[in-house]
């Protein structure tokens, strides 16, 4: 089982590929088969990454009695020390995309290329918006150690559906497969991952020090405040590609695999225009 160590944790990572380095960061309560579509595919071109946040997966928890979407950020600052990358392209999705966003901001040398999907950036941009990401987020704890995450969290991809929508969760079943494959997460862990997503507010992104190409997306169907967020986004980062991902969700890498690997591929291509030329090269049997 490939680990590395990243502050005082043993991180668990998958690799596959050779080629310029892409970095997948997962969403909260899932674990690195999230990103396993994208992760294959590009494989062919690019050396792809995808780890289990602390908290997760297999790499499971730690001694720490919080955590905050800073820490995430230290311990993929770590990640990347470990694995002797200079740079890479960083993918995140959802709770894996407030990562993202910070260690872009924080580490503008280090990200070559930034995707950030079905996510969102600290700042509120509506009361409605502060109740579902703070105050429903930590009411689910409680419920969580009488009931278990996974029910818990049927129960709010319903309510979710009655306020925002049907196809708001997009295919909800991928998301369950992920779930019946991992480790499952201790309450105490999910309590401290929760915690983090809803303090994410207090978190400064300077997003004006993000300077790598930048595509955001989200599925068409997210709830609307997603929606405004990545609008958002796209015009924080100067110069960034917002799309919407036909018939997504807040899934949306799962919901339309195929879709979302284009466009990652794109920026992949813009990033590193050196590697797709060599690729074609390699294909119609010319030489260097």
């Amino acid at each position: 089982m490939p680990t590395v160590r990243t502050n005082d944790i043993e991180t668990y990572y998958e690799r596959r590929g050779e080629g310029p380095p892409v970095v997948f960061v997962h969403g909260a309560i899932v674990d690195h088969s999230q990103w396993d579509p994208q992760l294959e595919a590009l494989s062919d071109q690019y050396t792809t990454i995808a780890y289990d946040v602390r908290g997760h997966g297999r790499t499971g928890g730690s001694q720490r009695g919080r955590y905050s979407v800073d820490l995430f950020a230290d311990d993929l600052d770590a990640l990347l020390d470990a694995l002797e990358f200079d740079e890479a392209v960083i993918c995140g999705l959802s709770t894996g995309g407030c990562i993202a966003q910070v260690y872009a901001a924080r580490h503008p040398d280090r990200v070559a290329g930034l995707v950030l999907a079905d996510t969102f950036a600290p700042d509120y941009l509506s009361v409605g918006e502060r109740l579902q990401r703070s105050l429903l987020l930590r009411a689910t704890v409680p419920f969580v150690r009488l009931f278990g995450y996974e029910r818990v969290e049927r129960w709010l991809v319903r309510l979710q559906e009655r306020i925002s929508g049907e196809g708001v969760s997009g295919d909800y079943e991928n998301i369950e497969r992920i779930r019946e494959t991992g480790p499952k997460m201790s309450t105490d862990e999910f309590a401290k991952v929760i915690g983090a997503v809803a303090g994410f507010h207090r978190t400064e992104v300077r997003f004006p020090a993000i300077s790598a190409p930048t595509l955001v997306c989200y599925g068409e169907h997210e709830a609307p405040f997603m929606r405004r967020q990545a609008r958002r986004l796209a015009t924080e980062i100067g110069g960034a590609t917002l799309l919407a991902v036909p018939g997504g969700g807040h899934a949306s890498n799962l919901d339309n695999l195929e879709f979302v690997t284009d466009a990652v591929h794109e920026l992949l291509a813009e990033v590193y225009p050196g590697e797709t030329a060599e690729t074609a090269e390699v294909s119609d049997g010319s030489g260097a």
